[in-house]
């Protein structure tokens, strides 16, 4: 299959980003596709409780996704979700993504919007036992762990949040941050402080994950002493960030050293006609809102550089 197809806009990755451009800009009748990796919606997908988007009392990432990606589609926007891309071009006048499938598509401006993914602790056992113990999302393998005892790893706002989410489930849950206080807002500390069923064990660390068919217990060191305890749990739950999705842009775009786009305050990127939105950009703040924000902006600038393209072209072909 080797089929090619021009869109005015694509945008690659269909997270709260990626997927709000594709509203912007399909409401404005540019003709646009979302090609995305996964189901639309990214991690939004993976959070149990969304209550601080403006206008929704409380709402899962997963319907909030789909309420997104329907406005998209309904404005006339394309979806290509669960596919690789195999290729990416991003030069200023030769804009590509080819398929795993061997199909292209060519535009004349590009949203990236990768998003990315959580991070891991890369000790001993923690790829035998993913699935079997350990998990990075509350909302896919909480109820696995009912009357359960577990561990959550982090100290930020998703790692507190969570553990709270978690309580719902599990009969304990035990803290474990390498630090001796929280990144988290004061919201979610409090709310984790208070929960009776939430324990804490500071400036330590899992250095290691133990167990048979699952997982059984934890080697957590204490980064003061370094005395090492094993501990007996149910589960772990990771939680200590995310790693932006942007290998494939390698010496494509310029990125900083933590490999995030860089852009400027329109979203604009280091090439003409590429815009960046969402987790993956160099910034400091990462929720639904940002990156919805994000992707608005992204869309007006890439709207208004459309523009300005077609003016140019049209005053070409008028001097010819």
């Amino acid at each position: 299959m080797n089929t090619l197809k021009h869109y005015d806009a694509i945008v690659i990755g269909g997270g709260p980003a990626g997927l709000t451009a594709g509203i912007y800009l399909s409401r404005a009748r540019i003709k646009t596709l979302i090609v995305s990796d996964g189901i639309p919606g990214g991690q939004m997908i993976l959070t149990h409780e969304i209550a601080n988007y403006p206008g929704v009392e409380s709402t899962s990432g997963y319907q909030l996704s789909n309420i997104m990606k329907q406005q998209a589609l309904k404005f006339g926007c394309d979806i290509k979700s669960n596919t690789r891309i195999a290729d990416i071009q991003l030069h200023e006048d030769n804009k590509s993504v080819t398929l795993a499938d061997g199909t292209k598509y060519t535009a004349d401006a590009v949203i990236l919007t990768p998003g990315g993914r959580s991070r891991t602790l890369n000790v001993a056992g923690e790829s035998k036992f993913k699935g079997s113990g350990i998990s990075y999302c509350a909302t896919c393998d909480g109820d696995f762990f009912t009357d359960k005892e577990i561990v959550v790893v982090g100290g930020g706002n998703s790692a507190l949040e969570e553990a709270v989410s978690l309580t719902k489930y599990a009969s304990k849950v035990t803290i474990v941050h390498q630090f001796d206080h929280f990144q988290a807002f004061d919201y979610a500390v409090e709310e984790a402080k208070a929960n009776p069923k939430i324990h804490f064990v500071m400036e330590s660390a899992i250095i290691q994950f133990y167990g048979e068919h699952k997982l059984e217990s934890v080697d957590i060191k204490n980064l003061n002493t370094g005395e090492v305890n094993n501990f007996k749990t149910d589960g772990v739950f990771i939680f200590i960030g995310y790693v932006p999705n942007t290998e494939f842009l390698q010496s494509k775009i310029e990125m900083n050293q933590w490999n995030e786009i860089v852009v400027s305050a329109d979203m604009s990127t280091s090439v003409p006609g590429v815009f960046a939105a969402g987790d993956s950009i160099a910034k400091r703040f990462r929720q639904v809102t940002t990156a919805v924000g994000d992707g608005t902006v992204a869309a007006l600038a890439a709207s208004n550089y459309l523009h300005q393209l077609k003016t140019k072209k049209n005053a070409e072909t008028l001097v010819h």
